[in-house]
């Protein structure tokens, strides 16, 4: 597959939502170390109704302004804090690719630069801070050199995934500087960030996405 079509969209993202579904009791028991236990529920409850979203709000032929929208109304659904940063990274992403109607390896690195943007720029983070930055932010740039080389999109979301991975390691040797977790801080060490794992999980879930188009 060489592009996404705008319509198909929905389908890509059902990847992130049957994953999440998955992944939310480990998610929760994560959360549950360090903070509200709740993670697990949010990711499920979002990006479940993303599909959906998406569908319900599509502008034919604009990508950009299709996840604009459903972005928006993502925020509604999940109006905690991890909702608010996801739902604001993918509304940036979207701003990225307004007047796009189809997705090609530039545009998926595009994407997924600024909804790392979107979460810093929310979130009021850094890298290093240890939070959901710290797996998306090197995955977009993976995505983005894996784009300039040539890949296609399969190449894209496969480095995207294994840069994601190498930032979730890197976490567990990083002291949390936010919510609760900065509390228990001391019982970080050698823990992965739950919430960057997070972030790993929802770009394995666009990759089964996308193997699924």
């Amino acid at each position: 597959m060489t592009t996404i079509t705008c319509d198909q969209l929905p389908a890509l993202f059902e990847g992130v939502a049957a994953l999440f579904a998955e992944k939310r009791e480990e998610l929760c028991d994560m959360d549950a170390n360090m903070g509200d236990g709740d993670l697990g529920l949010t990711m499920d409850k979002g990006y479940g109704a993303l599909p959906d979203l998406l569908r319900e709000n599509m502008e034919a032929g604009d990508a950009g302004k299709t996840l604009m929208k459903a972005g928006m109304k993502m925020s509604s659904v999940v109006p905690s804090t991890m909702g608010t940063l996801m739902s604001s990274g993918i509304m940036e992403g979207g701003k990225a690719l307004k007047g796009k109607a189809e997705l090609g390896p530039a545009e998926l690195a595009a994407y997924l630069t600024a909804f790392a943007a979107g979460i810093q720029k929310r979130g009021k983070c850094q890298r290093g801070d240890r939070t959901i930055l710290d797996a998306v932010a090197p995955a977009a740039e993976a995505a983005e050199k894996a784009a300039e080389a040539g890949g296609d999109l399969s190449a894209v979301i496969a480095a995207a995934r294994e840069g994601a991975a190498k930032g979730v390691e890197a976490t567990k040797a990083m002291t949390p500087k936010f919510g609760k977790a900065a509390v228990f801080a001391a019982k970080a060490a050698g823990v992965a960030d739950q919430g960057a794992v997070a972030g790993l999980y929802m770009l394995q879930g666009l990759q089964r996405g996308l193997s699924a188009l």
